[in-house]
């Protein structure tokens, strides 16, 4: 029986001469069929994301349907790369580990197949789903709540797997791969559940509205995104490091208490951080300074964890030069560390005035992305399949070859993004000297950076280009070897322990109780969460309420949906940060009583185009005509755009089968205070709306123009239009 050379923490227990040794197998096929999953699914994300990253340069690309918009495919490229890639990834190697360091077999084949086809049925569904523009608009969770609810039971099923392996395991510690494991299933339970709290318009429809509104809709949001990126792409993978780096370099853990430390620490501090997406937002200041301090202190478990992976290879690093597999987990933990680095920095609020909303923080999450989670595992893979095909690699010429381009891929993407958020910072907050904003008009800092969207185009296609390297060397590798599907294996039976080791220590206690440390690790990351969430969400006075604000009209509502389904929130932002610059080219600074009907926020992340929480609002507001124009054809309004056109809203008829149970669901269940009358009149108040907007850009036209009011385009304006009205001349 091979005895794992991990360090401490993992270790086996050698049957002695009066012991009973048992058989039993190693499920190799549900390990296998992850990993063509994470292949398949690595070249259908990352083919998205090219797309979409041409589409920035090249507006044609978005080929005039509906479906192909950037808006529309950005949140399946998301999705499709956490998810499917990453996601089917980090299950076969969590697996193949757990099954190993555990000395058992998955508790139950059954739910591994459950839980392997149930994934990929999710996948599909937001393949469709996604591009129909069904959608909730929050990042990183824009499925819709019956895929959400498929989420939940296919997770439950996982976790039950997972914690039925280790109460029936021979090994009697659990090793820290296993922490993280479990760590991973706890939290991202708990972040799905509350940020996906959503009720639908019907049982017969697919749109919801979340249960939570504005500024709490907005904290639960990045209290689930940042978290989402360090329990779904960093602590498993943490995990995966922990086992696979050792067994790759054949040297154990550098440190066992360094392991301890980096684990306890990093789950407890990092729920806490999410607020630092929200800095000088609506947001109440004390969250978004706890969201600072916490990130900051983040740094200090995560290079922990780093050092640990890289001081690992203490001795091997001559085999670092020859060994491919050994390079990718390198670049990988090396990675880490950067974006480790980064997120910290960036919640500096000196540092985050200047990068939000810019392609900075792309750079930073596809450091992350491409390098930590890309590169982890490609590592993996090729460690992986010559162990289960019972083989060696194919070709390691080959894989160097992926290392080689892959890793300038990276650079060519990363370094780009860099210098254009740094370019848009700047550019958005320079004044003459006349005290007059140099760049007024923002398509002006769009053209400004194509040239270096055109370089990460390079850089993710030769990036693209090493998953093909490496799905050509694995089939080949595979084809020379034999597929074991279920690995014979050995070991004692894991008899009570009658008395505790003298040098066991307390963290030892925890390792042979995987009950208690599942409860330890969920208190960790309850702390922080409630904490936060629940004084914003209960304390009234956080969120200071604005008399002028009304509820949206039942048009309104219908063409926020509109807005929604065609993704433009992945463009636009709707919060005017408390800076000279912004309230200079966008008018006054977004109020947290703003948004108490809004279900869900839609502050947006990033601006490819400008702000638009003042559209409808004082100098900002443009005519009917030019919305209608904007929307027909971006370059009539302004030329030079790189905003895809939106013809079919100028032929969709507006849908208002839904709209009264709408407006009841937003009353009954939200409190927002529709009257019955105003529920009752709905349809003729729309037509009333609908006719008056249309009146105005046919007679704006001056008759060049006749448009029928109940197209889907003049919801849409009527929301725009919206925008920023009901604070004008308000004194709050």
């Amino acid at each position: 029986m091979q005895t794992e050379t991990l360090g401490a923490g993992a270790s086996p227990e050698r049957p002695s001469q009066n012991e009973r040794v048992e058989h039993f197998s190693y499920d190799n096929k549900i390990v296998k069929y992850f990993a063509v999953a994470t292949v398949v699914f690595g070249v259908v994300g990352m083919l998205v994301g090219l797309i979409i990253a041409c589409q920035l340069f090249l507006p044609e690309l978005n080929l005039g349907l509906p479906y192909t918009t950037f808006g529309r495919l950005r949140p399946l490229h998301t999705n499709a790369v956490i998810f499917a890639f990453i996601g089917n990834a980090m299950f076969a190697g969590i697996y193949y580990s757990m099954q190993r360091l555990l000395k058992a077999r998955m508790f139950s084949d059954a739910l591994s197949w459950i839980h392997f086809w149930g994934w990929q049925l999710i996948i599909v569904g937001a393949a469709v789903t996604l591009p129909l523009g069904i959608t909730t608009s929050k990042e990183y969770a824009e499925l819709e709540w019956p895929i959400d609810i498929a989420i939940t039971l296919i997770w439950v099923v996982f976790g039950i797997n997972m914690i039925g392996t280790i109460l029936k395991r021979r090994e009697r510690h659990m090793y820290v791969a296993i922490w993280f494991y479990i760590s991973t299933f706890i939290t991202v339970a708990v972040l799905h559940v509350f940020n996906s709290l959503e009720l639908p318009v019907a049982l017969s429809s697919w749109k919801s509205y979340s249960v939570y509104a504005g500024v709490q809709d907005a904290l639960v949001q990045w209290w689930y995104g940042h978290n989402a990126v360090a329990f779904f792409l960093t602590t498993p993978f943490l995990g995966l490091m922990y086992y696979y780096l050792p067994k790759a370099a054949n040297r154990p853990v550098y440190s066992y208490k360094l392991s301890i430390i980096h684990f306890w620490s990093l789950i407890f501090l990092y729920i806490w951080a999410g607020p630092h997406h929200l800095l000088y937002t609506s947001l109440p200041g004390w969250a978004q300074a706890l969201g600072t301090v916490f990130s900051v202190m983040l740094i200090a478990p995560s290079w922990g964890g780093m050092l640990n992976g890289l001081l690992t290879l203490r001795g091997a690093w001559d085999r670092v030069r020859e060994d491919p597999i050994l390079k990718f987990f390198v670049v990988a933990v090396t990675a880490y560390g950067m974006a480790t680095f980064e997120g910290p920095m960036l919640s500096l609020k000196e540092v985050n005035a200047l990068a939000h909303y810019t392609d900075w923080i792309v750079g930073h999450v596809h450091i992350g992305a491409l390098g930590w989670n890309g590169f982890m595992t490609f590592g993996m893979l090729y460690w992986l399949v010559p162990k289960m095909w019972k083989t060696k690699l194919y070709s390691q010429k080959l894989a160097n070859i992926h290392f080689w381009v892959g890793t300038l891929g990276i650079v060519i993407y990363a370094v780009p993004m860099y210098f254009s958020g740094i370019t848009q910072g700047l550019m958005w907050k320079e004044f003459s000297e006349f005290g007059t904003l140099v760049y007024g008009n923002f398509l002006d800092t769009v053209t400004q950076i194509i040239p270096m969207y055109v370089m990460r185009a390079v850089g993710g296609t030769l990036y693209f280009s090493g998953i093909f390297i490496l799905a050509y060397n694995l089939i080949m590798t595979a084809k020379k070897g034999q597929f074991v599907a279920n690995e014979e294996a050995q070991a004692p039976a894991l008899k009570p322990l009658v008395k505790a080791p003298a040098n066991e220590g307390w963290h030892g206690v925890l390792e042979r109780k995987g009950v208690l440390f599942t409860v330890l690790s969920f208190i960790a990351i309850v702390i922080g969460s409630v904490l936060e969430i629940v004084p914003t969400i209960m304390v009234k006075s956080n969120i200071p309420t604005i008399e002028s604000v009304k509820p949206y009209t039942a048009l309104e509502l219908e063409g926020r949906d509109i807005y929604i389904r065609e993704g433009c929130n992945n463009c636009h932002s709707q919060m005017i940060r408390p800076f000279r610059s912004e309230t200079a080219r966008y008018g006054e600074y977004s109020k947290a009583g703003e948004f108490v009907y809004d279900h869900p926020f839609l502050w947006g992340s990033k601006r490819t185009g400008p702000d638009l929480a003042r559209e409808g609002y004082g100098d900002n507001r443009k005519s009917d005509l030019w919305h209608y124009n904007h929307m027909l054809d971006p370059t009539i309004t302004s030329p030079g755009s790189i905003m895809p056109p939106y013809a079919w809203l100028h032929e969709n008829m507006l849908d208002r089968s839904e709209t009264t149970a709408k407006l009841k669901l937003m009353k009954n269940s939200y409190n927002v205070p529709y009257t019955d009358e105003e529920i009752e009149n709905a349809m003729s108040d729309m037509d009333k709306q609908a006719q008056g907007i249309a009146d105005r850009i046919n007679t704006e036209s001056a008759g060049d123009i006749t448009v029928n009011k109940d197209l889907e385009v003049i919801a849409l304006i009527a929301y725009l239009q919206r925008l920023g009205k009901d604070i004008e001349g308000s004194n709050q």
